[in-house]
């Protein structure tokens, strides 16, 4: 039974006209005539019986059931064509994952870690995008995510499997030199923690989350201590942002431990108090329920070991991490 899918050539003629709403620059693009292209519209609209552009004096706009169409097939026409490139590259053996990643996390944890699994898998290869919200995976070119967010985010993930990683803490992180600068008498230590109490820690210039303006003050009333300017300060949106700020002198950030590796280890950062805050996000691995691929379920093994093994920053000795 014949499927009910146009000609591949009038999509991609009706995908570049729809993206530059001109036949004229979708004819450039194609390297074919501007009638080529008008053809396979009239064929795609014949075969639709749905008319997808209107003529203006200035060239042509999509109608609204021509937007819509546009908007659903492009991501289709985008993954066919990198799912070929991937077969050309692989030739037939492995593949290629497609995974939305949060920023931080991606830069950070996985990527170091990354050439582990090429040492395992060298068939298979990893594209790492970001992404920091929850999207339907029938509306995206991704063929899993590891996203960071609460129970109930990932629960209400619609048509999605979950794989808890891990959990997240912070602590609170700065320079050696803002430390020296406010409390001169203190030394520094960098094989161990400065154990600031939570009254002098708050003497030091807190740097924000955007996205999360109460954790300072989540952390100082879990010490017991109550810091009447605990959401004021710098604000930055992400972690890595809150990471430079900090080895920079302008401030103390809470941050995950797992984060900070290269910071802590060379001493660019220290730990100001060895009270973590147990955040209310983790980090999960989600992929579509209907995904039954073998590269997905090896990928997600091995980062469920990277996960297990990993051990968090030795908070009695840094170096030994």
């Amino acid at each position: 039974m014949r499927r009910m899918i146009p000609s591949l050539q009038s999509l991609i003629c009706f995908e570049s006209a729809a993206k530059h709403k001109s036949y004229t620059y979708a004819a450039q693009e194609l390297c074919i005539t501007q009638s080529a292209v008008s053809r396979q519209i009239q064929q795609l609209e014949a075969f639709l019986n749905i008319e997808l552009f209107h003529r203006t004096r200035h060239g042509v706009e999509l109608t609204h059931a021509g937007e819509q169409y546009f908007q659903n097939i492009k991501s289709h026409l985008l993954g066919l064509e990198q799912n070929t490139l991937d077969l050309i590259s692989h030739k037939g053996l492995g593949g290629t994952l497609k995974l939305g990643v949060v920023p931080t996390f991606a830069t950070r944890w996985l990527l170091p870690k990354l050439y582990l699994f090429n040492k395992i898998y060298p068939e298979i290869t990893i594209h790492l995008e970001t992404s920091t919200k929850p999207f339907l995976f029938s509306e995206h070119i991704f063929d899993a995510a590891i996203y960071a967010g609460t129970p109930s985010q990932v629960e209400n993930w619609p048509g999605a499997k979950i794989q808890f990683l891990m959990h997240e803490e912070v602590i609170p992180v700065c320079s050696p030199n803002l430390i020296q600068k406010y409390f001169p008498q203190i030394k520094i230590d960098p094989n161990s923690p400065v154990q600031l109490p939570p009254e002098q820690l708050g003497q030091l210039p807190l740097l924000q989350q955007t996205t999360r303006p109460y954790i300072w003050k989540e952390w100082f009333t879990a010490t017991g201590y109550d810091h009447p300017y605990a959401m004021e300060g710098q604000r930055h949106e992400l972690f890595s942002m809150l990471a430079v700020a900090a080895t920079h002198h302008m401030g103390v950030a809470l941050i995950p431990q797992m984060l900070l590796e290269k910071e802590l280890k060379n001493g660019e950062l220290v730990i100001a108090s060895a009270f973590r805050l147990a955040s209310s996000r983790s980090y999960y691995f989600v992929y579509s329920e209907q995904q039954n691929n073998i590269l997905i379920l090896k990928f997600l093994e091995w980062l469920k070991n990277q996960a297990q093994c990993y051990l968090p920053f030795d908070i009695e000795n840094p170096s030994h991490v």
